[in-house]
């Protein structure tokens, strides 16, 4: 199943723009409970403005709120910021860490950021246990795992470490242009055949075509 989506998203990546490890920190952390196109359209002001850790840690609170508010839960978010940008310079001279240890110690970083950031700034392999990711496997009968990082395990048991973060990549690509929440496009997915929940949404393939979203690149 994943050769066959691979063949289908074969240029899968991250779709949050960044230019180094900083920077795709600070757009995952915004990227909760919002979309990476409107991620996408802050950052470009926010990193004008606030370059690296040194500068966000002493940023204006009002001109950050302003900056990213339109990716929503803009205070809690600013707040999440400020902070990670005062522990980076006090523990790590400002820089991002590259251990999964040191990352999620770092304020408003789970282990999905972290994975991201190490796997897409530092090489590291790693899972990322969205809720795309979180829906497909379950979809696909890898897991029965809730627990984000009980996924990650399980499903870190069945593919080899290196094939980890294209992996996440190509089955966050799928969720977000095929196989959706609520209505799934299961007449034009490529695992159709191979998926013990094809049925779950519309299994005609012109009215399936129909359901097919571009991404954020697009």
């Amino acid at each position: 199943m994943y050769r066959l989506l691979h063949e289908r998203y074969p240029d899968a990546d991250c779709e949050l723009d960044f230019g180094d490890a900083y920077q795709l920190l600070v757009a995952t952390v915004l990227s909760a409970q919002t979309t990476d196109v409107r991620v996408n359209r802050v950052t470009p002001a926010l990193f004008a403005r606030y370059p690296d850790a040194r500068s966000l840690a002493g940023a204006d609170r009002a001109d950050v709120e302003g900056i990213i508010a339109p990716t929503g839960f803009f205070r809690a978010k600013t707040e999440s910021l400020l902070k990670l940008g005062a522990a980076l310079v006090e523990r790590f001279d400002g820089e991002v860490p590259g251990r999964l240890t040191d990352l999620v110690s770092l304020p408003g970083v789970g282990r999905k950021t972290a994975n991201v950031v190490l796997g897409n700034a530092f090489g590291v392999p790693g899972i990322t246990v969205d809720t795309h990711f979180g829906r497909l496997v379950r979809r696909f009968g890898w897991t029965a795992e809730e627990d984000p990082v009980k996924v990650e395990r399980e499903i870190g048991e069945l593919f080899p470490r290196r094939d980890w973060t294209q992996l996440s990549h190509v089955l966050i690509f799928h969720g977000r242009r095929t196989c959706h929440a609520r209505r799934p496009a299961c007449g034009v997915c490529p695992v159709s055949r191979q998926c013990p929940s094809f049925g779950a949404g519309e299994t005609d393939p012109e009215r399936a075509a129909g359901l097919v979203r571009t991404g954020p690149r697009a």
